[in-house]
């Protein structure tokens, strides 16, 4: 048997290949005439710069926070409050003492005593005035201060 009827692939897969070369004519014709539509034209600047933005908004949240210091003989006590007066709790404090004639600086941790209330108790050997540099690291902000304590 023999049968009588069109074969129909040939025009469906010319269809296909007319539908795909309009397709193609028609998105090129739409990026040369109206080119990128973004919303915000700085986008790949601000992109490049990611890392350092979040690194301003970090050092931005340790601008609001308050220090105070205590020091009782060998015992320096420290209060850390943000903007609002809350403590700053789990931070990392550490005191790097800078020795007259000693090239190394010695590292010490301070501990949180109480919410916000850090406390470190220095060598009775250690006497005169040291320089010293104290930080505090929570949640990627960072305050640093630079002192002079007189032992």
């Amino acid at each position: 048997m023999k049968k009588t009827g069109k074969n129909i692939y040939p025009a469906l897969i010319l269809l296909l290949l007319g539908s795909f070369l309009a397709f193609s004519v028609w998105s090129a014709l739409r990026a040369a005439n109206y080119g990128p539509r973004v919303s915000d034209a700085d986008y790949y600047s601000k992109g490049l710069k990611y890392s350092s933005t979040q690194l301003e908004k970090r050092a931005a949240v340790s601008l609001g926070w308050r220090l105070l210091m205590q020091q009782q003989e060998q015992t320096l006590n420290f209060r850390l409050a943000d903007k609002h007066g809350a403590p700053v709790t789990k931070a990392t404090a550490a005191l790097y003492l800078y020795l007259p004639g000693n090239e190394s600086q010695i590292d010490l941790a301070l501990t949180e005593t109480s919410p916000g209330d850090y406390q470190l108790t220095l060598e009775k050997e250690l006497s005169g005035q040291i320089s010293a540099r104290l930080e505090f690291e929570h949640d990627g902000a960072r305050l640093s201060r630079q002192l002079l304590l007189s032992l």
